[in-house]
């Protein structure tokens, strides 16, 4: 059972000339789903592909073309909306939604407005140390993708690529429950872990596999407690959508320069227009695109090539019972079984990869010696050549011997860090570089007694200063160690240094 328990974070309150306002946020995340199909055709959805090599007759409209729904794009659907613990609509169905884009060949997109496959779920979103918002899923419905219009090819024509024309799409929209630009990421970042621990989207952002729609809204404080009480959205602010964020940083970024755009033009006396806005990160702005449509402008209606979608309990129950362990679950788990912090747990169940990792490193051993190898020496050796976990030259087990070393005292720290040194660079299995390249710790104690007598008997004046200051014993510790090339027993020296000074 989950530990639940958390603090709310407050809400983001900026200050204008006049009063203190809070912000209201809400989010439209359409997520690429993983599927080696297009939603209605079986032409391929690969990124980077030739322009116009991945469509088939349906995606490009011709006539007489009818779509088929790809099953498996509603398997992936059910998957999320289980992950989100949300409610599943055993009946769904698809809507036309009528808009003309040049990079929209059918002139309307099918989508799913009135019944959703997927209703009302939940994040936690977390932002430190016992802080957690709850955020909210109102729903999650499937639907298609547009093309792609190319400007800048030629001075006086406009291209279009059909590839993306038909790639499966989930829109998951969140209730207005965020509260501020920080957490406005920090949900995508987990909503984005969550999709992909269940493979249900690769979440890229930078392919365009991700992508967020933020409506943006200001209130003045105690507006959005009477909003909770009421759920009247008349109590918030007119709200303003930014359209197509692919970036946490620019998500954060267009949260604040519209909320201040918005408190501008209230507290001069006017009034916020509903609209679809642009952000515009060099010039640090958000410019109008258009009046924001309402569902009558659209026209939606039933799609009439597409029956209702009904699916069967059984089938849901039985994705159910095959779902993967979830972020929140694996970081409780880490802590449990292995003694971690929240912060170092949180690091190593970021992505699937380094959890598994870590696992493999850690099992049978000492779990926070393997998160503080894997985090701080690891990890940022990494970081440091802008490598993933799943280029590491370093093995779970090549690793996981290093610290069993270290837990048999067969190396210290310190060897242990020219050991990873090694094996970084080189390969090999730690216990015969250690045995080949004679950097086993000193343990004899006879050894060890010798070379402190030696150090004391050289360095009279050295002894009645740390008889007077034990903390310079420290320095005794040092001179041994030097001696010994790093391979004496830390704890054995400390001991014998000072026994022998009268500590």
């Amino acid at each position: 059972m989950l530990d639940l328990s958390y603090t709310t974070p407050k809400p983001k309150t900026i200050a204008g000339a006049k009063h203190d306002w809070e912000l209201v946020i809400g989010m439209e995340v359409h997520a690429q789903i993983s599927s080696n199909a297009k939603l209605f055709s079986g032409a391929s959805t690969t990124f980077g592909a030739e322009p116009n090599s991945n469509v088939a007759f349906v995606d490009a409209a011709m006539p007489g073309m009818l779509p088929v729904i790809n099953e498996f794009c509603v398997e992936q659907a059910v998957r999320t909306g289980l992950g989100l613990k949300a409610k599943i609509n055993l009946t769904s169905a698809f809507d036309r939604k009528n808009y003309f884009y040049p990079d929209s060949p059918q002139g309307y997109q099918i989508s799913q407005l009135y019944h959703p496959i997927v209703g009302e779920g939940e994040v936690l979103v977390e932002m430190g140390d016992g802080i957690a918002r709850l955020v909210r899923i109102e729903r999650i419905h499937i639907e298609q993708d547009a093309g792609k219009s190319i400007h800048d090819m030629d001075p006086n024509m406009s291209f279009i690529d059909f590839n993306r024309t038909g790639v499966p799409l989930m829109e998951i929209v969140s209730r207005p429950d965020i509260r501020g630009p920080e957490e406005a990421a920090a949900y995508v970042t987990k909503l984005r872990q969550i999709l992909r621990y269940l493979g249900t989207s690769d979440g890229n952002m930078q392919n365009g596999n991700l992508r967020a729609d933020v409506n943006v809204s200001v209130c003045r404080p105690g507006d959005y407690e009477k909003y909770q009480e009421t759920q009247d959205f008349s109590h918030l602010g007119t709200r303003c959508e930014i359209k197509n964020m692919n970036s946490m940083r620019f998500i954060q970024q267009a949260i604040e320069v519209e909320a201040r755009r918005q408190i501008a033009i209230l507290e001069s006396g006017g009034e916020v227009e509903q609209e679809t806005r642009g952000f515009d990160p060099d010039k640090g702005e958000t410019r109008s695109q258009r009046s924001k449509e309402e569902a009558h402008d659209y026209r939606y209606f039933p799609d009439p090539d597409l029956l209702p979608l009904e699916i069967e309990q059984a089938w849901v129950d039985d994705i159910a019972a095959n779902l993967p362990e979830l972020p929140d679950e694996k970081k409780a788990r880490f802590i449990k079984d292995f003694g971690l912090s929240d912060y170092d747990a949180s690091v190593l169940t970021a992505d699937l990869e380094s959890a598994a990792y870590f696992e493999a490193v850690a099992q049978g051993r000492d779990g926070k010696l393997a998160a503080n190898w894997v985090i701080n020496e690891l990890f940022g050796r990494l970081k440091k050549e802008d490598h993933a976990i799943t280029d590491s030259p370093v093995s779970p087990e090549q690793l996981g011997g290093i610290i069993a070393l270290i837990t048999k005292g067969d190396i210290s720290g310190k060897i242990a860090k020219d050991l990873f040194e090694i094996v970084y660079t080189e390969g090999g299995d730690p216990a015969e570089i250690v045995e080949a390249r004679g950097m086993k710790q000193v343990t004899d104690t006879g050894a060890i007694e010798t070379a402190v007598d030696e150090i004391i008997a050289a360095n009279p004046a050295q002894v009645e200063k740390a008889k007077v200051n034990p903390k310079l014993a420290g320095w005794f510790v040092g001179q041994v160690m030097k001696a010994t090339g790093g391979k004496a027993n830390p704890k054995a020296v400390n001991e014998i240094v000072a026994s022998k000074l009268g500590l």
